[in-house]
């Protein structure tokens, strides 16, 4: 099992920036593929990014939803094992109570319910 724990939310204003991090316990998070998802009040969970081993596994990949490439950036540090989500140009259509999950395998990354574990949401509220 792995234990997905978030932080690093806030209130920001539009323009500015946010760095979310992911710390996971117990199987190592070299083994998992990340991913974040956030769910808006009203809305459905939605993907925002994931982390994956290339088809190679000889690297690790990043793919994102359309609504913040160039925007936001997923990283990940496995002897730490952390997640970083990296967060700029914020808009107020961001705001979400933001998710990390993992999983140890899978197909599509961006389906929520591909992912087994998942940490309790961090707030994250951009003001206009």
């Amino acid at each position: 099992q792995v234990q997905p724990v978030e932080s690093g939310g806030g209130l920001v204003q539009a323009g500015g920036s946010l760095t979310l991090s992911c710390v996971t316990s117990g199987r190592p998070l070299r083994m998992c593929d990340m991913g974040w998802f956030r769910q808006a009040p009203g809305k459905e969970r939605e993907f925002v990014a994931a982390t994956t081993w290339s088809s190679s596994n000889t690297y690790y990949r990043s793919y994102y939803t359309d609504g913040v490439k160039g925007r936001f950036t997923i990283s990940r540090d496995n002897a730490k094992n952390t997640v970083n989500l990296q967060m700029n140009s914020l808009k107020p259509e961001d705001t979400a109570v933001y998710y990390c999950a993992a999983r140890f395998i899978g197909r599509s990354l961006t389906p929520s319910g591909e992912y087994d574990y998942w940490g309790q949401g961090t707030q994250v509220t951009v003001s206009s």
